[in-house]
C-alpha cells in the first residue's frame, strides 16, 4: 500500500480529464496519477527526444486523412511504371504538375525559404537534406524515380516563393542553391 503523499494543484481542463478517466476506468485518482507518473517515466525518453516534434508533426499530418504512410518498395514499384523520361506519359506529368500547383498555394502561406520546403519534404520521407556553408542544400533521393520526379515537383511547387531555385545534377545527389529573383 503506497504511504507517501502528495498534494497536486489541477487546472480546471486537467480536473475535468481526470474526472472523465476515472468515470471511464472506474479506477481512483490515485491510482490513475500512479499509472500516469509510471507511463511518463516510461515514455520520458521519447517524449524528450528530437524526434517528438516530428512524431507531433507525423500524428498532424496523418490524422487529416491529407497523407498516409506507404510503403517505399510500393512508392518504387508505382514509379517504375515511368522508368524513361522520353516514355512518361503526358497525363500523368500533368498531374505532377496539377499537385505541384496546389501545393505552391500552401507552401506560399507556410515557407519563407528553400530550407523551409525541403525539410518539410525531408519529413515526409521523399528526400535527405544537408545544408552547406554557402546557403546551398545537398540532397539525397532514395532512388532515382523519386529523384525525377520530387525535382518536378519542387520546381512546380515553389512558384509563389519569394525565391527561384538553382538545380545541379550529379550522379546520386542534387545541388539546390535559393536565389532572389
Amino acid at each position: 500500500m503506497p504511504t507517501d503523499r502528495v498534494t497536486v494543484s489541477l487546472d480546471e481542463e486537467t480536473k475535468e480529464t481526470l474526472e472523465s478517466l476515472t468515470d471511464r476506468t472506474g479506477e481512483s485518482q490515485s491510482q490513475l496519477i500512479r499509472e500516469a507518473i509510471a507511463f511518463y517515466a516510461a515514455n520520458f525518453d521519447s517524449a524528450h527526444a528530437s524526434d517528438s516534434d516530428h512524431l507531433q508533426t507525423y500524428y498532424e499530418m496523418l490524422s487529416t486523412g491529407e497523407h498516409v504512410l506507404l510503403d517505399i518498395d510500393l512508392l518504387h514499384a508505382l514509379l517504375s511504371q515511368f522508368p524513361d523520361s522520353d516514355e512518361r506519359d503526358e497525363e500523368v506529368l500533368e498531374m505532377i504538375d496539377q499537385v505541384a500547383q496546389y501545393h505552391a498555394q500552401e507552401y506560399a502561406e507556410r515557407f519563407d525559404s528553400l530550407e523551409d520546403v525541403l525539410e518539410w519534404l525531408s519529413l515526409c520521407g521523399f528526400l535527405t537534406v544537408r545544408r552547406d556553408e554557402k546557403g546551398s542544400f545537398h540532397v539525397v533521393f532514395p532512388s532515382e524515380s523519386v529523384r525525377w520526379l520530387m525535382i518536378r515537383f519542387i520546381r512546380g511547387s515553389i512558384t509563389d516563393l519569394p525565391f527561384e531555385i538553382e538545380i545541379e545534377e550529379s550522379v546520386s545527389k542534387v545541388l539546390l542553391k535559393e536565389r532572389q529573383p
